[in-house]
């Protein structure tokens, strides 16, 4: 039925619930029993009424029934809520798993998947797969078992009626497989163009200003209509398969019931079969009719939920680009001195070296500020540490041991990062603060963080001070507030090596003074990597290095750089220069 196995990767979430699922499956065999005996005892019913009528006998007849329906209700409802509440419990592992998998995967990954892709992957596509797992193998147990049991009751009540009754049902088997191919291929196209919609969707609203601000409303509205219309027509595209699958089987079962009315009408005027085995005959036939074109429904389930698991699967083959296999150990005893050696570094897929045989050493304690024009690789370098891009072996080293050696998330403990781009959570600022910490967090420290950072005037304003939600990326707040609030957070969990990559730019240069006075005497027992276009923010540093090109053009203290005259001395004069004309 499926050209792949995509579908077997879910055997071993199935086998974790084995136990429930065989319960399941036997009460589907008890459900297809019970609905078994009831055509049975209307075999009896009509032979008895036919031989000598007794109105006396219908209610305990009509009785007998009802209790056999009300058996079989039972273990209905106990199948569904067994099997279907499998399928939930696995769909909840497996949505576990993916997200798990996507926080094991570095920045290139995201880099070459939009989030509205992996969001409709890890929803749309994962309900899906669970419809396999519910209703998919629900009822195509329920259907195998039903088909063997009033098959095997068919040929005992007439072997040649029930020969004949089944040829159509085999024509309508061979419609099933052909469609069953079509229906995975169609219903794939309509994912991605699901996803399409969704990363769509998801860039307009997170970037919902930059719209605004350029009155694009129209325009990304049309565009989205655009993308909404396909998805509509391929959507359509299947439907029109259904809707010529649908009427086919129908049309098969009604030839069916039709030849089976003339020749099996003809066997009881023949005397070859009785009445009561014919209603029978008919009973159960009927019986079959529904997993008949429950077949139908049940091929295009398992083709959804194939076409949705390949989906997830790329995801889920797609390998860690960094891996760390060393146990975590105890990070807190290290000192924080970093060692770059001949370090040179490309992006993958890129040609273009971003860092040039780069060789630093900060001893633990101290500072180390690194400026240069845009795009001369001061970014890359900062990523390169911690490995949220993997530098070469043998180039980067904490504590004399190089980082591939370090336990990862050892390693990432270590440091309080500051990126160029700010990113809050759609949380409380307590919560944003604490966001590296683990476990009981004290609220003084959380003070003393934001306190360093110059936010604490700021909070204390907000109506629910360190309670007040900050929105969705932060929104709530000015850029210099995120910024503030990001630089609280990297200092809250005490890191041995602090990273600030241009992480003063959203502030003026009065409170970024105000900030580095507090950060001076934060910085006294952290190694720190201070990463800045602006000269002031740098030059009480240990060691400056000027970059170009991805490569280290001068290096020295404030005061030997500026003697040189060089790079460094030329940005110094320059920028003095602007601010005095911004004052004048």
């Amino acid at each position: 039925m499926l050209k792949d196995y995509s579908l077997l990767h879910l055997l071993p979430y199935l086998g974790k619930y084995r136990w429930k699922v065989g319960i399941g499956f036997v009460m589907v065999a008890c459900t297809v029993a019970a609905g078994m005996v009831s055509p049975w005892i209307l075999k009896y019913v009509v032979d008895d009424i036919q031989a000598a009528f007794a109105p006396e006998k219908l209610p305990r007849y009509a009785a007998l029934i009802l209790g056999i329906s009300a058996v079989e209700g039972f273990f209905r409802f106990w199948m569904r809520r067994i099997l279907i509440g499998v399928s939930r419990d696995i769909e909840f592992d497996l949505r576990n798993d993916f997200f798990s998998h996507l926080q094991k995967m570095s920045l290139s990954f995201f880099q070459a998947h939009s989030t509205g892709d992996i969001m409709s992957r890890a929803t749309n596509d994962l309900n899906a797969v669970r419809s396999v797992l519910g209703p998919g193998i629900m009822y195509s147990v329920t259907t195998l078992v039903t088909v063997i049991a009033a098959g095997l009751i068919l040929f005992r009540l007439n072997w040649k009626l029930t020969l004949f009754a089944c040829v159509p049902l085999m024509l309508a088997s061979i419609g099933v497989k052909t469609v069953g191919r079509q229906i995975h291929d169609r219903f794939e196209v309509i994912q991605e163009q699901f996803s399409r919609i969704s990363a769509r969707a998801q860039e307009n609203l997170a970037g919902i200003r930059v719209v605004k601000a350029f009155a694009r409303e129209e325009s990304e509205t049309s565009e989205f209509q655009r993308l909404n219309e396909e998805y509509v027509r391929r959507s359509a595209s299947l439907i029109r398969l259904w809707g010529i699958f649908y009427p086919m089987m129908s049309a098969l079962i009604g030839l069916s019931a039709v030849a089976l009315l003339w020749y099996g009408g003809r066997m009881v005027v023949a005397g070859q079969l009785s009445l009561g085995e014919f209603v029978a005959f008919l009973s159960y036939l009927s019986i079959l009719t529904w997993p008949t074109i429950a077949a139908g429904w049940v091929i295009n389930i398992f083709q959804r939920g194939a076409a949705s698991m390949e989906r997830i699967l790329r995801i889920l083959r797609t390998a860690p680009g960094i891996r760390s296999d060393t146990p975590p150990g105890d990070p807190w005893s290290a000192l924080g001195a970093i060692e770059i050696r001949n370090l040179s570094y490309r992006y993958p897929g890129s040609v273009r070296p971003v860092l040039k045989e780069i060789s630093l050493h900060v001893p633990a304690g101290s500072t180390l500020a690194i400026v240069g024009q845009t795009g001369s690789g001061k970014s890359t370098l900062a990523n390169l540490i911690p490995r949220l891009f993997d530098p070469p072996p043998g180039t980067i080293f904490v504590d004399g041991r190089d980082v591939h050696s370090w336990p990862l998330a050892d390693l990432r403990r270590l440091i309080g990062y500051v990126p160029q781009e700010t990113f809050l959570f759609s949380d409380t600022i307590r919560a944003n603060i604490a966001f590296g910490m683990a476990g009981e967090i004290p609220d003084a420290q959380l003070e003393w963080a934001a306190g360093v950072s110059a936010i604490a005037e700021d909070i204390q304003t907000f109506p629910e001070g360190f309670k007040t939600f900050v929105g969705e990326r932060g929104i709530t707040l000015s850029g210099g507030q995120k910024q503030r609030v990001a630089l609280s957070r990297a200092l809250a969990k005490s890191p041995k090596i602090l990273i600030l990559d241009d992480a003063f730019s959203s502030v003026d240069t009065y409170t970024e003074e105000k900030i580095l006075q507090g950060f001076r005497q934060a910085m006294r027992d952290r190694t720190t990597i201070l990463i800045s276009h602006r000269v002031s923010t740098v030059k009480e540093a240990d060691h400056i290095v000027v970059m170009r090109d991805g490569a280290i053009v001068e290096r020295g203290t404030h005061e030997s750089l500026m003697a040189t005259g060089g790079a460094y001395s030329d940005l110094y004069h320059k920028q003095l220069l602007e601010e005095e004309l911004a004052t004048a």
